[in-house]
């Protein structure tokens, strides 16, 4: 288990590991077919200091797609004019929870992109650079377990072989 140095919560907020959660992620694939992904701090309340997607929580009242590009905006300082396909729409055990009656659902949007590590403005997180799949393939960079679980898919999807 990794420790982390996460930040507390504010007095009216439930941990995820409490409730049912909604995750918006994307996956963005370079000229090259890199994947952009986030390793996180140690400040991060779910799989710190390890590589996971770009994305986040849904606000209380927030739609899918605003909350997709204010994460985006937010972690990179990116808003891509292209557009982005909803790859991944599934409930899943995303991170630890204190009852197996909790799941949250996760939506990725995945999208080809025109930009490198030199466009993006870390917000949140040790970095966000563009990795190659073969890292993810052979198992050398440290993934949350959810982030494994999808970008292993993904690699094997139509969605990524078209991008």
């Amino acid at each position: 288990m990794t420790s982390s140095d996460a930040a507390p919560l504010a007095e009216d907020e439930v941990p995820c590991t409490e409730c049912n959660c909604l995750l918006a992620s994307v996956v963005l694939v370079d000229s090259r077919g890199w994947l952009l992904l986030q390793e996180r701090d140690g400040h991060a309340r779910v799989a710190p200091n390890q590589w996971g997607l770009v994305g986040g929580h849904l606000e209380s009242g927030e739609e899918w797609l605003p909350a997709l590009y204010r994460e985006l905006e937010e972690e990179t300082g990116l808003r891509p004019a292209g557009k982005l396909e909803l790859w991944f729409d599934e409930v899943v055990l995303h991170s630890p929870k204190v009852s197996t009656h909790l799941a949250d659902r996760w939506r990725i949007w995945a999208g080809k992109v025109e930009l490198s590590d030199e466009d993006i403005t870390v917000g949140e997180g040790r970095q966000i650079v563009f990795v190659d799949p073969g890292r993810v393939i052979d198992g050398s960079l440290d993934l949350a377990p959810g982030a494994r679980h999808v970008l292993t898919r993904f690699l094997e999807s139509e969605t990524y072989r078209m991008s």
